[in-house]
């Protein structure tokens, strides 16, 4: 509910890199937000995540096929597939066994894109407090995977040709109250509440009350996040 939306425009951009529009792929689909995105362009979307109960939330759509699979076990054929998609989930993979599975499914000039997201920037003020709960507050809760996040996967080895589209933000309007909501979709603040017994976004939403009253609580402010974003061709002979 509170999660940002992946850009539109991003989705179109990489629509027009993939060698077709019949058929795309994404990975570690989650509830569905990229594989409805990619439903505007391609005939076909296999949306495949680990979880069921993640699957149990994803909205239907005709154009895609929900399937619970591992990352490195798509089952779709051999080179039917134009486009590969990773929403923040490519740091959890086995990164050999999941390449060798998107160069298996692509077709040849077919398109890998990953990406994720780090911090939300609404203005210094907040910032330095949304920082100070990141890396303080719930500092120690998180896996040490969220690394990759941080660097932008440009720590993570990428075995497809790099091509450059540029820098991509996502961005949304929100409230005190669903910023605060959005934190608490950080594994991270799961993982301080089950470690103390208590909702660190307590603590937030007390530091947050400063630079943002509680008589503005309810006056929507624009929030940013700077994406970091892999996009790669498959080679006639394999990947790039």
């Amino acid at each position: 509910m509170f999660r940002p939306s992946y850009p539109q425009a991003l989705i179109a951009r990489l629509a027009a890199l993939a060698p077709g529009l019949d058929a795309a792929w994404d990975c570690a689909t989650g509830n569905g937000q990229a594989a409805l995105l990619l439903a505007a362009h391609f005939a076909h979307v296999l949306a495949t995540d680990a979880s069921r109960e993640q699957l149990a939330r994803a909205a239907s759509h005709p154009r895609v096929v929900y399937r619970q699979a591992l990352a490195d076990d798509s089952g779709a054929p051999p080179t039917s597939v134009d486009l590969v998609t990773v929403a923040q989930a490519l740091h959890w993979f086995d990164l050999d066994r999941f390449y060798g599975e998107a160069e298996r499914v692509l077709k040849p000039g077919g398109i890998l894109a990953v990406w994720c997201y780090g911090a939300a920037r609404v203005s210094p003020e907040i910032d330095a407090i949304l920082d100070w709960f990141y890396y303080e507050r719930v500092g120690r809760h998180w896996p040490l995977e969220r690394r990759h996040v941080e660097e932008g996967y440009r720590d993570l080895p990428f075995p497809f040709a790099d091509i450059d589209i540029g820098e991509w933000t996502m961005t949304a309007s929100l409230d005190r109250r669903a910023l605060i909501g959005y934190v608490g979709t950080w594994s991270a603040v799961a993982r301080a509440c089950a470690a103390e017994r208590k909702d660190p976004l307590s603590d937030l939403a007390t530091a947050l009350a400063g630079p943002w009253p509680d008589a503005a609580q309810g006056e929507p402010r624009p929030v940013t996040w700077r994406m970091g974003l892999r996009v790669g061709r498959k080679g006639p002979g394999g990947a790039g």
